[in-house]
């Protein structure tokens, strides 16, 4: 049985009713079967359709006529299997790389490497493949990409499928299924970062972490690294692991010996010690119609000043959204049904840190009610171009006159412009005299509510 720690009791990861809820907001039509979204680096959201194709939907709503990409020939869609996962470098500005996850024609797990053309709204079909992993079964591919603070590239494993780890996978160092990988893209090829726990010997050098059943999707924590993984469960149980920022590699999160916080799944052969795998943070059981977690963020953004902090995910089954609160070994888990239901299969991340969720084809962003009418069209505020290449607009609607100041700040906390009368739903202003970097775009409401929006100037 895996170690019941006396601060992880039972009562800290209750289910209870929210202290806030979560309003959904439709944005965007209607995509072919949604599984992931990402940023690269500007305002432009990337969802990725399961059959192969990649779209721009951009913050007004709207979506480019042209795909991003469209590799549907290369990638088998069925079931679990399909494109799940991309990532964009993290010096995608300067190198144009991104990386995606699929399941090619053979059945098996492919990670490569694509760039961008000369049209940034458009990439190159040449492809180049980093890493091919043999799938034994259909299901349980896992399948989420993405670049750590590190710079290095994680990418999430399942456990080969069919049920129960039947070839104990999840466990054997030397397979890279049930793991969390991690590589080195920023060659021609890929290599072993020094500090993976087997890059000499001990294991597969690729391998992170070890013991996981079905990792459908994983995010970092902008503010202070952590990693965050939701693993979905086999029939009884789902969890959320967390990985400190400055926490050693190899960890072992227990599959298929045990699953959940405190719960033997099958300790036949050789399984490890109890009190030498980690549990998770958290866990919930498949009452009420649930049956599989979908991951999410922490929230970081600034328009929601009570969802800071907190880690939002969801159950496909049962259409709830949860958040879990807390600190430590202390932590608190709450869902709810929100306005709108759907079998939620992945969130999204704006640049700036705003959260969306996708279910039934479509795309929501993620708001709080709680916020009066007029403070959450302020907090809503529309700015574009950002990036700014000489001018930004900001659009309130018909709320300007809530607004009682703008300011433009830098990173050091210097104010560079103040607007304290705004007239006209949309105001327009020149970033010409502006260096080339981050900025922070402050709107102050009459009642002395901020919004705080991250405004990039080349």
């Amino acid at each position: 049985m895996k170690k019941n720690y006396s601060t992880l009791v039972l009562s800290l990861i209750s289910i209870f009713s929210f202290s806030q809820t979560v309003q959904l907001q439709s944005f965007g039509p209607s995509f072919s079967s949604p599984v992931e979204m990402v940023h690269a680096g500007d305002s432009r959201l990337f969802v990725v359709e399961q059959g192969g194709i990649i779209r721009i939907l951009n913050q007004n709503g709207t979506v480019n006529a042209t795909p991003f990409i469209d590799i549907s020939s290369n990638v088998l869609s069925s079931g679990e299997q399909g494109l799940l996962g991309l990532a964009f470098a993290p010096n995608y500005t300067a190198t144009g790389r991104f990386y995606v996850n699929y399941i090619n024609n053979s059945g098996n797990t492919v990670i490569s490497r694509f760039s961008v053309s000369a049209d940034p709204d458009i990439a190159n079909t040449s492809e180049t493949i980093l890493l091919t992993i043999t799938q034994p079964f259909t299901n349980h591919n896992g399948g989420k990409l993405a670049f750590g603070p590190d710079g290095y590239l994680y990418i999430s494993t399942g456990d080969g499928g069919s049920g129960g780890d039947p070839g104990n996978r999840a466990q054997n160092t030397n397979e890279l299924l049930g793991k969390m990988l991690r590589i080195d893209v920023s060659g021609s090829t890929y290599t072993i970062p020094t500090t993976n726990p087997f890059s000499l010997s001990g294991g597969a050098p690729e391998v992170y972490a070890i013991g996981l059943r079905n990792p459908w999707k994983f995010s970092f924590d902008g503010f202070n690294g952590d990693l965050w993984v939701a693993d979905v469960g086999q029939g009884a149980y789902e969890e959320i692991n967390k990985v400190n920022g400055s926490g050693v590699p190899g960890g072992n999160y227990g599959w298929r010996c045990y699953e959940g916080i405190n719960h033997d799944y099958n300790n036949s052969g050789s399984c490890p010690a109890f009190a030498s795998t980690i549990s998770p943070v958290a866990e919930y059981d498949h009452s009420g119609g649930k049956c599989s977690i979908t991951g999410g963020y922490i929230y970081r953004g600034t328009t929601y000043p009570d969802f800071i902090g907190k880690y939002f995910f969801a159950d496909y089954c049962s259409n709830e959204i949860g958040l879990l609160t807390g600190s430590g070994t202390s932590w608190s888990l709450a869902l709810q049904t929100p306005n709108i239901t759907q079998s939620w299969t992945s969130f999204g991340e704006d640049v700036n840190g705003e959260l969306y969720i996708i279910g039934g084809g479509n795309v929501y962003k993620i708001s709080d009610p709680n916020l009066s009418v007029s403070e959450n069209e302020i907090h809503s505020f529309k700015m574009y171009p950002n990036p700014s290449n000489g001018m930004v607009m900001l659009d309130f609607g018909s709320y300007f006159t809530e607004i009682k100041s703008i300011a433009i700040i830098t990173i050091q906390g210097k104010t560079l412009k103040n607007i304290s009368s705004v007239k006209t739903q949309a105001i327009t202003f020149s970033t010409d005299t502006f260096a080339k970097g981050l900025y922070f775009v402050e709107i102050t409401s009459n009642n002395n509510t901020q919004s705080i929006k991250k405004l990039i100037i080349n």
